[in-house]
């Protein structure tokens, strides 16, 4: 490993990660029926244990102490899971149980629990794998607040596991985005996890809106960036992906 690598992973390591991470758990899973029929996704098992599980794992380890939690389909399970399988981690619920509100709509809902600035957001439903440093560390040690109101990490289409899409976005040699061209491909895929600044929450839509809303606003700001996942990441979107992702777990 070169001096210049070996500083990098050091630099990586030490980043403070944010202490809070909002968990986005409230989705209805329908492409992985017929699993989520009884289940929420977040609790369907990969590698014998929840996807949930495997999200929290990560976060524990990367020093991460609460956690915002939203629910809607079949809530109580998720909370009941939580209550035996977060220790460590301080567990608040963000309450969706009256309507749907999508990804972005559940960011604003859960804002007034947010006590980090920036904060993680991760999807419950991810499963990665550290490349050479901790990949939460990673995405942290790239924040910068004078540039940023938006960091996702990205990992190139030619690596993400299972993913049958054309890729999100384009970056350019600073990290920052834009998105994929209609009937494009991409070279880099959304991998669910980011880091986002309060203050992008500001001023949005009320009810049910995506996530794409808030990006599209940092977009044309020119305050959304990109961070690139050394490591491995599986998209688990229907049951066929699992065995496969096991199947690769294995081997590696």
């Amino acid at each position: 490993m070169s001096a210049r690598r070996a500083l990098r992973l050091r630099a990586e390591v030490a980043a403070e990660v944010p202490k809070t991470a909002m968990v986005m758990a409230a989705g209805l899973g329908k492409r992985m029926r017929p699993l989520t029929a009884t289940r929420p996704k977040p609790l369907v098992e990969v590698a014998g244990r929840a996807l949930l599980d495997h999200v929290l794992d990560r976060l524990r380890s990367a020093g991460v102490q609460k956690v915002v939690v939203n629910v809607h389909y079949l809530p109580g399970a998720v909370e009941a899971h939580l209550a035996t399988k977060a220790d460590g981690l301080e567990v608040v619920i963000s309450d969706e149980r009256d309507v749907l509100l999508e990804t972005g709509g559940g960011l604003v809902r859960a804002g007034p629990l947010i006590d980090a600035d920036p904060f993680l957001v991760v999807n419950s439903d991810n499963l990665w794998i550290d490349g050479p440093a901790d990949t939460l560390r990673l995405l942290a040690s790239h924040w910068d607040s004078e540039r940023m109101d938006a960091l996702l990490l990205l990992v190139p289409h030619a690596r993400a596991q299972n993913h049958r899409g054309m890729g999100d976005f384009h970056m350019d040699r600073t990290g920052r985005l834009r998105r994929r061209e209609r009937s494009r491909v991409a070279p880099f895929v959304y991998t669910g996890i980011q880091m986002m600044a309060k203050s992008l929450l500001e001023g949005a839509p009320e009810g049910p809106f995506s996530t794409n809303i808030l990006w599209n606003k940092a977009i044309e700001a020119g305050r959304c960036f990109g961070a690139v996942h050394q490591g491995l990441w599986f998209d688990v979107g229907t049951p066929a992906a699992i065995p496969k992702t096991e199947a690769f777990l294995a081997d590696a």
